[in-house]
């Protein structure tokens, strides 16, 4: 059935199996570091409500660590901690510390004085005063601290789907590449209701009183512990190999849905983000990855692409994509950016994209050693004569093209650039194309033909076999549908593979996605 003939009931219903795994992963997720966090959270704030020339720092500290960008945090955790449920664990625990250990602090320190006197008067340890007078009485506040740790984790957690730890960010961020809005609320009105469910409990747990809290006080540990180990229900197949996919390629047809029709694929699989899934392959936490056949890190980490011998993936050529209307503002645009036409095949691609995957060279340096070498580099005319924002997805490889663009439009035009890189996903880019938000960015036939089409299965398998089919049928439907011009191919195959460590795929003899089929079946 059609994506966009598709309820979001009848898609959640279809997908029900999957949802009820991630929701218990999020759940799993959001309760081990909220549990870690209150362990060691509550002792800190009761040790800086003691030694008050400890707060600023301690407190100092944990508001830092909230600061940083909870993607960056994740990438800081991947070199220490890998891949999978550890990163995202100590990622969320150091996003819950600041609200426990600061509503602890201020909950003992709020407790009246004259109380506490009054406690030691009449023999009260210190221990006793603590556990006695002072956390019955800054229990609402510090209930407060952990509801709050709880929603913010809740949240946060949907960003562990990046790192092949699971949750509802699965659908979330699948969709937003798929250009898929069902799939997109699957994942946030099950993570939602989980923060407002989460917080309701606790916010009745703060009415009660402390004396009859005192049987709850131990139930309340175990429940945590519980809900945690909802992350560890296991899947419902494994096999001898793992496979780390992207979101989107979990739920394209020329993805992890084809392989399971057209090769019967069955694999042990995770979601992860592409921009660590490479490394992990090279790692070993991973077996087999969903790659793209001009990434540089093929070369850099000694991978090899599984032949798709039932060819499941149709062309992927790259080529500008640009509004109508953006042609008619700037007439000298479309001439401008088919400068670049013919000039990259998959190989130089490939090399570019390992100068800036591997080599860590800027995406704006590379592009113009490679028009210097092409005799296409002019420099700057400064020009006034209008602004042409040009915008790329989230990778490497869009990055160097949409600064080649810009080079070529500064240098060839009166026409001054912006540029919007780093859009995400398909969806995305494609949004802020048709909103005006930008005038161009660089696409690929497949994509067009499938995400952002979606033909009926037959027009697929029509246009699909061929790279001038699908470029002649996406460049009619889109100037007819949404008056949006795919300007000439640049000249390379961005397209889906399978790959694996060379080493491996060696010792066990697999060249095809066939041959990975029968190694499976043979080895469950």
């Amino acid at each position: 059935m059609n994506n966009q003939q598709q309820s979001l009931w009848q898609f959640m219903q279809q997908q029900s199996g999957k949802l009820v795994q991630q929701t218990l992963e999020h759940i799993g997720l959001t309760f081990i570091s909220l549990f870690i966090a209150v362990l060691i959270g509550l002792p800190l704030g009761i040790l800086i409500a003691r030694k008050r020339q400890l707060s600023g720092t301690v407190l100092g500290i944990a508001g830092v660590l909230q600061t940083i960008p909870s993607i960056a945090l994740l990438g800081f955790m991947i070199p220490l901690l890998g891949i999978g449920p550890k990163p995202a664990i100590v990622a969320l625990f150091l996003y819950a510390l600041l609200p426990i250990i600061r509503n602890t602090y201020t909950g003992i320190t709020g407790v009246d004085g004259s109380i506490k006197e009054a406690a030691l008067a009449m023999g009260m340890s210190n221990s006793q005063v603590l556990f006695k007078v002072e956390l019955p009485l800054a229990m609402p506040v510090i209930l407060a601290g952990i509801r709050t740790a709880t929603v913010i984790n809740v949240g946060v957690a949907t960003l562990a789907s990046y790192i092949a730890a699971g949750g509802l960010g699965e659908f979330i961020f699948g969709g937003i590449s798929l250009n898929n809005s069902n799939m997109i609320l699957a994942g946030a009105i099950p993570a939602a209701l989980l923060a407002v469910v989460f917080d309701f409990l606790l916010s009745l747990v703060q009415k009660i009183s402390f004396k009859k809290l005192k049987v709850g006080t131990y139930a309340v540990p175990i429940i945590a512990l519980i809900l945690a180990c909802f992350y560890f229900v296991p899947s419902a197949y494994g096999s001898k190999l793992t496979a780390g996919f992207t979101p989107e390629f979990m739920g394209r047809q020329d993805g992890n849905l084809g392989l399971q029709q057209k090769y019967g694929l069955k694999i042990h699989t995770i979601v992860i983000n592409d921009a660590v899934m490479y490394n992990a392959a090279y790692e070993k936490q991973l077996d087999v990855i969903s790659g793209y056949s001009t990434d540089g890190r093929l070369k850099a980490f000694n991978l090899v692409v599984l032949n798709d011998d039932k060819k499941i993936f149709p062309p992927y050529y790259a080529a500008p994509i640009v509004r109508q209307d953006a042609l008619r503002k700037f007439p000298e645009l479309e001439k401008t950016l088919n400068l670049l036409a013919g000039h990259i095949n998959d190989s130089v691609m490939t090399e570019l994209n390992y100068r800036t995957d591997y080599l860590h060279q800027t995406p704006e340096r590379v592009a113009k050693d490679f028009l210097v070498a092409q005799h296409l580099y002019k420099p700057s005319r400064n020009g006034q004569a209008g602004v042409v924002r040009i915008g790329s997805k989230v990778f490497g490889e869009q990055y160097i093209l949409a600064s080649m663009y810009s080079m070529l439009i500064e240098g060839y035009t009166d026409y001054s650039t912006a540029t919007k890189t780093g859009l995400g996903g398909t969806k995305i880019c494609f949004d802020a194309l048709t909103n005006n938000q930008i005038d161009f960015y660089p696409e690929y036939t497949g994509t067009g033909l499938l995400v952002l089409l979606q033909p009926s299965q037959k027009d697929i398998q029509t246009v699909s076999i061929d790279k001038d089919a699908t470029y002649h049928y996406v460049q009619q439907e889109f100037q007819k549908r949404y008056q949006i011009q795919w300007l000439k191919p640049i000249g390379f195959n961005n397209a889906y593979a399978l790959m694996m460590r060379q080493k491996q795929a060696n010792e066990l003899h697999i060249k095809t996605i066939s041959d990975l089929k029968r190694f499976l079946t043979s080895n469950p």
